[in-house]
């Protein structure tokens, strides 16, 4: 990821010290970055995923705030389990847990390698700052193991039925993949609206994840922030592949 401050002639506000007010997301670019600055504060973030704003910067850059459009959202009901998935799913082997090893899933994301994609945005204020939002109990991790060992797993925030998907890694083959479907079932279960994804990926589309007009998100979003949030723990929280009549 590049530095956004290359271009002249490129302006948007610093937000301010001393107040969490953020510019309207309506009104950004298509590319999404509408603000610089402030702090990784738990009240500034929590004030930015509410409006639909999520931070993206690289090392180097001041703190970078985003809201896309078009955004990509998964509905946990719309999930796409293809044939060879359905087979990892019934044989891989694979256990599943939640918020039991945040850090260790949050450091992970930060430093396994991606292809094409060199160092990583998780810097270690970034890490820092999603530890306290998950001992606050707004930020979540699942975890997968195989034989014992954790070899993949994700992390986001959730906030009255949204889920915000952050990161997730693989130690091997699928492992990700099978997070991303423990949390869709889990959260589709306690009747979530959607799985914010932020940017279209051909990887996340192929799981059935979909681009939405950045307005319709917003209002979407609006209407999941009215519902009860299941702040806190989530280690309570269990999932097994169970196979549906239509494959899912």
């Amino acid at each position: 990821m590049g530095s956004m401050f290359d271009e002249e002639d490129y302006f948007i506000p610093p937000l301010s010290k001393y107040a969490y007010t953020f510019p309207d997301p309506n009104h950004a670019s298509d590319e999404g970055l509408l603000a610089y600055g402030g702090d990784l504060s738990t009240p500034r973030l929590l004030t930015a995923y509410r409006k639909g704003i999520f931070p993206w910067y690289a090392k180097g850059d001041p703190i970078l705030w985003w809201s896309p459009d078009p955004r990509l959202l998964l509905y946990p009901d719309r999930f796409i389990v293809r044939k060879s998935f359905r087979r990892v799913l019934r044989n891989g082997g694979f256990e599943v847990t939640f918020d039991h090893r945040f850090e260790e899933v949050i450091r992970y994301c930060a430093t396994v390698p991606r292809e094409g994609q060199e160092g990583s945005w998780i810097l270690p204020e970034i890490q820092e700052a999603y530890i306290r939002l998950h001992e606050e109990g707004f930020a979540h991790s699942v975890e997968v193991y195989k034989d014992g060992e954790l070899v993949g797993g994700l992390y986001g925030l959730a906030m009255g039925k949204a889920f915000f998907g952050e990161s997730m890694f693989s130690l091997v083959s699928n492992a990700s993949k099978v997070a991303f479907k423990a949390l869709s079932d889990v959260l589709g279960q306690r009747s979530y609206d959607f799985i914010d994804c932020q940017m279209r990926t051909d990887h996340m589309v192929g799981l059935g994840a979909q681009t939405v007009p950045r307005r319709q998100f917003l209002q979407e979003l609006d209407a999941a922030l009215q519902k009860p949030s299941d702040l806190g723990n989530w280690q309570e929280f269990e999932w097994n592949y169970k196979e549906t009549t239509d494959g899912k």
